[in-house]
């Protein structure tokens, strides 16, 4: 979906790595590594970025550093084009059921733009393995992906304890339920 609005793919994966972080600061050869990209086509992307106004830089340590400038006029327009493209992108979460058995899949932190202890938080039968890997190959912020993954009874139990890590992921109307096998459940216990 990106893709067809922005015609570079290496412009993307900026966009992508500035929005979703905007508070980091990158220099050239640290993007090229983190983005798998060649270093012409990243220096002219920020160069570009920079010309506009998204983007910004800084001299520090004799490398010229770029981070997102927050008050360019359509910071937040942007930053939310990307999280709906990421969320209505249902790839990781059918992935996700091919690593095991999963009862519950809540989406929080980076997929919603929002500070949050773990971006996923799964519950069931799942490979750690299977999962890891999976996670690796589709984190679309730049960074790894924080997940907690909990059998179901473990997490029914600190559900049924009012744990405050489980209450707070669950509560927050931001976190997104992409699979829910636990409705019932869910449903009895009151906060």
């Amino acid at each position: 979906m990106l893709k067809a609005l922005f015609s570079s793919k290496t412009r993307i994966k900026l966009l992508t790595t500035f929005l979703l972080n905007p508070d980091d600061e990158y220099f050239i050869r640290e993007l090229t590594r983190k983005l798998d990209e060649q270093i012409n086509s990243i220096r002219r992307e920020l160069d570009n970025l920079k010309k506009i106004g998204l983007l910004k830089s800084r001299a520090r340590n004799r490398k010229k550093y770029y981070y997102c400038n927050k008050d360019f006029v359509i910071y937040n327009e942007l930053k939310d084009i990307l999280l709906k493209a990421m969320n209505t992108d249902s790839d990781l979460i059918r992935n996700i059921g091919k690593a095991g058995d999963v009862d519950l899949l809540l989406l929080s932190g980076i997929f919603v733009g929002r500070e949050s202890p773990v971006d996923l938080l799964l519950v069931g039968d799942i490979d750690n393995i299977k999962l890891q890997k999976l996670l690796a190959e589709s984190s679309k912020s730049g960074k790894d992906l924080r997940f907690t993954n909990m059998t179901k009874k473990d997490f029914l139990y600190r559900l049924e304890m009012k744990d405050k890590f489980i209450r707070d992921l669950i509560t927050d109307t931001k976190s997104i339920v992409a699979v829910n096998r636990l409705k019932k459940e869910l449903e009895k216990i009151r906060y």
